[in-house]
């Protein structure tokens, strides 16, 4: 089965018709069929599975031990996202062990495909939560007591897709498995179409991270209550939305963005007794991005004060710059004729095992430039050219 026809097989699932796309959330109906989907087309090649204390689903190829090949990616979505980004490089890995079995190749090294549980952060509000709680670079307790919009937690959650939330958390023994790891993923961006070329590997992920910010005043009613006489957390919060834009504008190739506010009660003639924004915010350079940050705050703290509100600012992942493995990325450049290698502004799982062991990416064009969102695309022809790469890639890792 080719990338593109495993793709087809899932095009339905999780479907948004609200925001169009597809919406998939860890342990919701949509990511669980998904999941049920990959591990019965990983056993029809024969592998053996496994899912980790996090959730992660682990397809063996032969006996799992020391000095893995690793490939892999993710189902879940953000709400209202495309296809590809991350079942892209599930099915690319799914088709590369077929191609490779059709030649009669078998690995000499242990040899996984890995499905990370929440890498969108679309349900718990951290991003990569599956890798992060693998390599301990969240705490535990935190991320077992995050909850989704409709109050239930992760550990919750987790329990009712048969895990045991008291033994989420740091898997060194599963890690240390770990030789190399590739993660094929669509491009986030347009550097390839004006580059013509269909594959990149990739080169570094800028730093970034995620902040919540809460600001409080008292609800009333939008009627009868005078200006004057407001303290409307609503104010603080347009003002800090749009000083993320004029503070970006100052930083050299700085992203910051609000793309989800939540007033409370959320009437329409209530002035709001709450409002929470979230911030993602990503500059090159581990202290930029937080000198960002550190800015806005001040914006945000002193526009609450104003208005007479208060405002608590909440810290809910970051990542620094990450490079990834030289030698990797040499290797992976020499084994592919030398495609063009890519900086991406987008976080992967394979930005956060970077810290642990060597790691790469691969990405697949994308002619839109657009990504999470339902516009996102790439040709069936540049797909294939995807998964016949990794699989020239896993062939030469393996032996």
């Amino acid at each position: 089965m080719t990338a593109s026809g495993l793709l087809g097989e899932i095009a339905e699932v999780g479907t948004d018709g609200k925001r169009g796309g597809y919406s998939r959330h860890v342990f919701d109906a949509a990511e669980r069929e998904l999941r049920t989907w990959f591990v019965e087309r990983a056993q029809r090649l024969g592998l053996d599975i496994e899912t980790d204390r996090n959730g992660n689903i682990w397809a063996w190829w032969g006996t799992p031990g020391p000095d893995a090949v690793v490939t892999g990616s993710h189902l879940d979505s953000v709400p209202g996202g495309g296809a590809f980004d991350g079942p892209l490089g599930v099915a690319s890995a799914l088709a590369a062990v077929e191609l490779l079995q059709d030649k009669g190749f078998r690995p000499v090294k242990p040899f996984a495909i890995v499905v990370f549980a929440e890498e969108e952060g679309g349900r718990f509000g951290v991003p990569c939560l599956g890798s992060r709680l693998m390599t301990g670079t969240i705490d535990a307790g935190k991320a077992r007591a995050l909850r989704d919009p409709s109050g239930v937690t992760f550990a919750e959650a987790a329990a009712k897709a048969g895990l045991d939330p008291e033994r989420i958390g740091p898997d060194h023994e599963r890690l240390s498995r770990i030789g190399r790891f590739v993660e094929l993923h669509v491009e986030q961006g347009r550097g390839l179409i004006d580059l013509g070329s269909p594959v990149a590997v990739g080169s570094t992920v800028i730093a970034h991270g995620r902040w919540r910010f809460s600001f409080s005043g008292q609800g009333n009613h939008a009627g009868a209550t005078l200006i004057t006489d407001r303290r409307d957390p609503m104010i603080p919060a347009a003002e800090t939305v749009v000083a993320a834009r004029r503070l970006a504008r100052a930083f050299d190739d700085a992203r910051a963005t609000v793309g989800r506010v939540v007033p409370t009660p959320g009437g329409t003639n209530v002035i709001a007794s709450t409002v929470d924004l979230w911030l993602d915010a990503r500059v090159p350079g581990d202290t930029r991005t937080i000198k960002l940050v550190d800015e806005l705050a001040e914006t945000a703290c002193a526009a609450a004060k104003a208005e007479g509100c208060g405002v608590e600012i909440t810290r809910e992942s970051y990542s620094d710059d990450v490079v990834f493995d030289q030698a990797l990325r040499r290797d992976l450049g020499t084994w592919l004729g030398s495609p063009p290698e890519l900086p991406t502004g987008a976080g992967h799982d394979a930005a956060i095992l970077a810290g642990f062991v060597p790691s790469g990416m691969l990405y697949v064009r994308n002619p839109t430039g657009i990504s999470h969102s339902p516009e996102e695309f790439a040709e069936a022809d540049d797909v294939e050219q995807g998964a016949r790469a990794l699989a020239e890639v896993l062939e030469k890792m393996s032996t």
